[in-house]
């Protein structure tokens, strides 16, 4: 039924709702507007009390009102079948109120989690939810499974993030893309091994809008897939002219429109050479650390053995997929971002910061119901948030200032303690085993440490062995000491 405006609710519609015996929903579809809104929360609240056993939902407009969203569509179907299925329950979102302080709970227990609403309710949403995750099956690495879920869940934002998660051949990158797309919704969820050239031209209209794209091998994908999976990250629309028959058999042209509101995570061995060409992605390396290799021993050895319950896991799996569906969409305002500076030393240094700035958001939104709203209905970043989000974030922007990737300075760092320890000059062979890594894999790392004049060749033959030497011996702990510090102190003067 039409309203008379957000207003015109009159008595004669609330009288036809009431006749309806079998009434199981009430679907708003108001403007997207401050007055839409509003609209939405004083009518949810009358019919919670009239109906209190009638589900009460919204759907989302995208652009001012349902009639410019059908005027912008035309696959008109596939459009009713968005909306309908991304309407959101009203009730949980028309007060989200400042949490009091309270003595936070310990570590959850999954017994317990039985209610989402509550769960986000509660101080210290972050660290709860980080231990979550740890049960869901992703051992250790708490930062960056952390910062992978908030870019996996800006999907839900108007601007979503992008994660090239990245590691040598069987460090288990594929695993952890996978296990973090297990936590969203599932039906939000699209997961691709291979993606043919024209393949992202031809979805429906809206068929990728506020979705998760994964991607298990981003190198095997040719360029006219990177050139349009590009141009979705850059500007979330891919417009394309094609040929089509009309009732008459004959040829003509059509203009198709695919849009592509969606955040993805892709899993790749060489992720700079994607990242120079994908604004808005965040490049992730995979910690293939001996001791990151024997926590996950430990897990896989505790599993086999029994002593973890696999009940725990999918229970953590579903107890976060209902977080992520109790979450309202909000507008994110931060009064301390012009307060922010990144190290100079940072490379890339604008596009870095635009991140640094989205993740602060990202946080502020998981923290939705510990924060404050403005007059236009848009969440308060607050200085926890920007400490968190620093935190998270830290190991992207030391990847930032460094030249070298992430799989490629783990090995330069266990490199240079092996030789300053045993002795200057090295050959190949003795690196291999002494590491234990293939030897295709450590001709890449021998040739990008050449070519980047880190080491150099002192003498020895082809056929025996090339000795080699460092030449530069890079102060990276001082690094992170400086950057870290930075970063703290500027957020001590905001405190």
């Amino acid at each position: 039924m039409a309203c008379y405006g957000v207003n015109g609710l009159n008595a004669e519609i609330q009288q036809a709702i009431k006749e309806l015996s079998e009434l199981e929903e009430i679907i708003f579809c108001f403007d997207n507007d401050q007055a839409g809104r509003t609209g939405e929360s004083e009518y949810a609240t009358l019919f919670a009390s009239l109906y209190p056993h009638v589900k009460i939902t919204g759907i989302p407009v995208l652009v001012k009102d349902v009639n410019d969203d059908l005027i912008q569509t035309t696959h008109i179907d596939t459009y009713i079948s968005l909306v309908l299925e991304n309407r959101h329950p009203l009730l949980q979102e028309t007060a989200v109120p400042k949490a009091k302080t309270s003595t936070p709970s310990t570590e959850p227990q999954t017994e317990e989690l039985t209610n989402n609403l509550s769960f986000l309710q509660q101080p210290q949403v972050i660290e709860r939810l980080n231990q979550l995750i740890g049960k869901a099956g992703i051992v250790g690495e708490a930062n960056s499974r952390m910062l992978l879920f908030l870019i996996t869940l800006s999907y839900l934002n108007k601007s979503p993030l992008h994660a090239l998660v990245q590691g040598s051949s069987g460090s288990g990158k594929t695993h952890i893309i996978n296990r973090i797309a297990d936590l969203m919704p599932q039906e939000d969820v699209l997961r691709f091994t291979r993606i043919t050239e024209s393949s992202l031209y031809n979805w429906g209209e809206f068929d990728l809008f506020q979705k998760v794209i994964v991607i298990e091998d981003l190198d095997g994908l040719k360029e006219d897939a990177l050139y349009a999976l590009r141009e979705f990250i850059s500007n979330q629309v891919l417009r394309s002219s094609v040929t089509i028959k009309d009732k008459k058999g004959n040829n003509k042209s059509s203009h198709k429109i695919v849009k592509g509101q969606f955040s993805s995570l892709s899993a790749t061995t060489k992720g700079e050479t994607y990242e120079d060409n994908m604004s808005r992605s965040f490049l992730i390396a995979v910690d293939e650390s001996a001791g990151q290799t024997a926590k996950i021993i430990n897990y896989q050895n505790r599993r086999n053995a029994g002593e973890i319950d696999p009940n725990e896991s999918r229970k953590a799996i579903g107890f976060i997929q209902k977080v992520v569906r109790g979450l309202k969409v909000y507008e994110v305002i931060n009064p301390y971002a012009t307060k922010l500076h990144l190290p100079d030393k940072v490379h890339k240094i604008r596009r870095l910061n635009e991140m640094y700035q989205a993740v602060i958001k990202q946080v502020t939104f998981l923290n939705q119901f510990q924060r404050q709203l403005t007059k236009d209905n848009q969440l308060i970043t607050e200085i926890e948030d920007i400490e968190q989000a620093t935190e998270i974030l830290f190991e992207s922007i030391v990847l930032k200032v460094d030249e070298l990737d992430g799989s490629l300075r783990q090995f330069f760092e266990r490199l240079k303690k092996y030789v300053k320890k045993d002795h200057q000059d090295f050959m190949q062979r003795e690196i291999r085993q002494e590491f234990n890594i293939s030897k295709t894999q450590l001709q890449r790392y021998i040739n990008s440490l050449l070519e980047l004049e880190y080491i150099h060749q002192i003498g020895g033959y082809a056929n025996k062995g090339i000795k080699y030497k460092i030449s530069y011996w890079d102060n990276h702990h001082k690094f992170r000491v400086e950057i870290k510090d930075h970063l703290m102190n500027q957020i001590q003067q905001l405190k």
